[in-house]
């Protein structure tokens, strides 16, 4: 087949958790579509340990995988509800928020990325006009009078008039198309610890804000949970050359008492960065999910986030091609561009906003910061508000 110039109507870089999504939204909405991607998720095995990277998804992140039809892969494999969130610094002075106040079932579910991954590719398998390009490498992406064309190290090029970049925060979709990036590095890194809490399945989320950084909780499937451990980098650095054994031990003199005793099963760190393109859109190119924007995931919504742009971007283009308009003109994506960019940026500034606050160790603000968190739970339809804005209600 090199050589060969394969046309389709939008080319998908990235076939992770949002990418995926992207290219099963427009493929069952008629749309021809290719998915590039490096790397094929691993296969499902019941009885693995879970992996390390989890996500939270909230109410609209399930509900937009239950109309693409993949939710029901990630019932079939695994998954675990949480009902609870509950966050503090001092033990008198917490918030937590509940399902039952909104009538809920459950607040969402956490979900670890290969597993939502490997239902949307579930999904994608049975999409006639899907095609999985993968293992694929990109030798360059150009653009031509009528549309974009990307050039493999296979010999083969594909074209489309519409190119979404959902290939991660070093998006080189974003760097072909020229779109720069605002950001920087937190002076924190997390380390993300896969555990066995030795307990029955838990339906409660929890963090505790500590002077070096906050200690959170998420419940997984049966007696598995996920922990998140912020630091200084020398001190992740650190953890991270430690055995599981002196792992545990570190866990159990830091993290809060309630955890009890855990076993640790694996770990993996990264550094916290805040990215934002300057722009989200150009003729015939969209960012989506990382690609687009990084947030602190203080509060777990990356993914949420990035669902809430597959959404967005979905109706904005199947829209504008039933009104007969030019669905991959710039003028048609700025609409996704101006549902979507300041969302996304009130959510990071949030973060921010939280991060640095709890960052900071002068008595008075620590005094002031958990009054605010005590107003906070008592503040009534205010605090059902941010909770529905937080899951998507």
């Amino acid at each position: 087949m090199n050589g060969i110039n394969q046309r389709y109507d939008a080319i998908v870089v990235g076939g992770g958790m949002v990418g995926a999504a992207v290219a099963l939204g427009l493929a069952r909405n008629g749309f021809q579509v290719a998915v590039l991607e490096q790397a094929a998720p691993a296969a499902f095995m019941a009885d693995s340990a879970p992996d390390i990277r989890v996500s939270a998804l909230g109410y609209a992140s399930v509900s937009l995988l239950k109309s693409l039809g993949a939710w029901s892969g990630v019932e079939q494999m695994r998954c675990a509800p949480y009902r609870r969130l509950e966050t503090w610094e001092w033990d008198d002075a917490r918030v937590a928020f509940s399902a039952a106040d909104l009538h809920l079932p459950e607040l969402g579910f956490m979900v670890e990325n290969r597993v939502l991954q490997l239902a949307l590719w579930q999904c994608l398998a049975e999409q006639q006009r899907c095609d999985i390009r993968c293992p694929a490498q990109i030798r360059s992406m150009v653009r031509t009078p009528a549309c974009w064309q990307i050039a493999l190290d296979s010999g083969e090029t594909l074209s489309a008039p519409l190119v979404l970049g959902a290939d991660g925060a070093n998006s080189r979709v974003r760097q072909w198309a020229g779109i720069g990036i605002n950001g920087w590095q937190y002076r924190q890194s997390c380390l993300l610890i896969a555990v066995d809490t030795q307990q029955p399945q838990q339906d409660c989320t929890w963090q505790q804000f500590t002077p070096q950084g906050p200690r959170a909780f998420l419940p997984l499937f049966g007696s598995w949970g996920a922990l998140a451990w912020y630091d200084s980098p020398r001190r992740i650095r650190q953890l991270q050359s430690l055995s599981l054994p002196q792992l545990d031990k570190a866990i159990a003199e830091t993290f809060p008492t309630r955890l009890g005793h855990v076993k640790s099963v694996a770990a993996g760190a990264f550094p916290l960065v805040r990215r934002h393109a300057q722009r989200y859109v150009a003729e015939g190119i969209a960012l989506v999910g990382d690609a687009a924007h990084t947030i602190n995931p203080l509060a777990g919504q990356g993914v949420n986030l990035g669902y809430r742009d597959a959404d967005a971007l979905i109706d904005v283009v199947t829209g504008a091609r039933e009104a007969g308009e030019c669905w991959y003109s710039e003028a048609v994506l700025l609409r996704y561009q101006r549902r979507r960019k300041t969302d996304n940026l009130l959510m990071q500034n949030g973060m921010d906003l939280f991060y640095n606050a709890f960052s900071n160790r002068l008595p008075p603000l620590t005094f002031a910061r958990n009054m605010a968190l005590l107003t906070a739970e008592r503040a009534g339809h205010l605090k059902t508000l941010a909770l529905k804005y937080a899951i998507g209600v």
